[in-house]
């Protein structure tokens, strides 16, 4: 009697706790936003996008070009080299070396410019992303929002609306 009577207090207040516990958890709200979604669909990224192809095509071509011409060249040095006295070969060569060398160069300069320009616009689109996800959850009240998982149940996807939103904010162009 005694054991169950110094049992029933704590009882009661694991109950009460486990109850309180399960009202918190019913109150607690959470949202998951796909980033990489919003990169594809969102008006913004699409106009990124085409912004950042009008800005680097020229440049890819004259580099595909380039690399075309390069190519020829060696194939033609290569047809041409058992005929070509040795002085003539090795400077045929150290050209060939160069302009490799000069084409690998402009690719690689190439390679950097786009990948800072295309973080630079796509930093813009998610700093833009992010305060329409801060607009959604404080209008929605969302206790938290994530933005990546292993795995998230659909019913807590907001991805939608927050294209919605962001898209509403910058129509496409």
């Amino acid at each position: 009697m005694k054991t169950v009577s110094r049992s029933f207090p704590l009882l009661v207040l694991a109950a009460a706790l486990s109850f309180g516990a399960a009202a918190q958890a019913q109150e607690f709200k959470a949202g998951f936003v796909n980033t990489d979604r919003i990169f594809r669909e969102a008006n913004a990224a699409k106009a990124a996008q085409t912004k950042l192809e009008a800005e680097f095509s020229k440049r890819e071509k004259d580099l595909l070009d380039q690399g075309n011409a390069l190519k020829t060249a060696g194939e033609k040095f290569e047809r041409d080299a058992p005929t070509l006295s040795e002085s003539q070969r090795v400077t045929r060569q150290r050209q060939l070396v160069d302009q490799d060398r000069e084409f690998q160069r402009k690719r690689r300069e190439f390679q950097e410019d786009l990948s800072a320009r295309k973080s630079e616009e796509l930093s813009q689109v998610l700093e833009r992303a992010n305060k329409v996800v801060k607009q959604v959850a404080e209008q929605e009240k969302y206790d938290v929002v994530l933005q990546e998982a292993v795995y998230i149940n659909p019913k807590f996807d907001i991805t939608e609306k927050v294209l919605k939103a962001l898209n509403a904010s910058a129509p496409a162009k």
